[in-house]
């Protein structure tokens, strides 16, 4: 009777030290945030933040928002003979996205508990709000010694002669006369996180994301825009989770 006994709670207590091996796997939520860079971006592209929840054994369902600014592949800086100051010649708008995503995530290879690296596919989908911002430069129009200069929307037709470009105004100046260009986008990639605690999580994710506007929005008038923005991404993020 107690050799009986004795099996019955080994088998009992195996079964809950399996149950807890595979809860201490999984985690119930996550909140990450990171920063992105990608081909249709600057030094740093955006910045983002994302919510993972777990669906069911390696596989976890999320929401994100990104925010990028895209530009156009023939934007170069140039500086004003002038004042020294910096701008984009033949820049009309920046192009900022806002990219609400719905997307799940699937483990490939897990890690250990407290350390090494975790492999997981990622794939998301969702609309691209494109914020058209306009673009402002300092241009002089002084003649005969009257300083006249104006801070204006770049203009190709008006803004010809470049060594008149005194620079460029900041973002804000233009940001109440903000369009919106709608769109979608889809992203699949792969992330690599490590953490020494089960509790954290850091890591990269690397990728392809294809952008389609249903308006093509005008970044440099005088050269060929597009509606489709096809791109590589890095994304470096930390978080918690639970």
């Amino acid at each position: 009777m107690v050799r009986y006994l004795i099996i019955i709670l080994a088998v009992v207590l195996g079964i809950r030290s399996q149950a807890v091996a595979q809860t201490d796997e999984d985690f119930n939520n996550e909140l990450s945030y990171g920063i992105n860079f990608n081909s249709n971006g600057g030094l740093i592209g955006g910045l983002f933040i994302r919510s993972s929840y777990f669906k069911k054994d390696r596989l976890y369902r999320f929401g994100a928002i990104e925010i990028v600014e895209v530009k156009h592949p023939k934007e170069n800086r140039w500086y004003s003979v002038n004042t020294g100051d910096f701008f984009i010649y033949g820049k009309q708008n920046y192009l900022f996205v806002v990219r609400p995503q719905y997307g799940m995530e699937y483990i490939l290879f897990r890690k250990a508990a407290e350390s090494g690296v975790q492999v997981n596919a990622v794939g998301a989908i969702g609309p691209s709000l494109g914020l058209q911002v306009p673009y402002y430069i300092r241009y002089n129009y002084s003649q005969s010694g009257f300083e006249d200069i104006r801070t204006e929307q770049y203009n190709p037709v008006i803004h010809g002669d470049r060594n008149s470009i005194y620079g460029s105004a900041n973002v804000f100046t233009g940001l109440g006369e903000t369009r919106l260009t709608p769109g979608l986008h889809f992203k699949a990639g792969l992330s690599f996180e490590y953490g020494r605690y089960r509790e954290s999580v850091t890591g990269i994710e690397v990728g392809f994301l294809v952008e389609h506007y249903f308006k093509r929005p005008v970044i440099i008038p005088d050269a060929q825009n597009f509606n489709t923005f096809p791109s590589v991404y890095l994304n470096i993020y930390y978080g918690t989770r639970k």
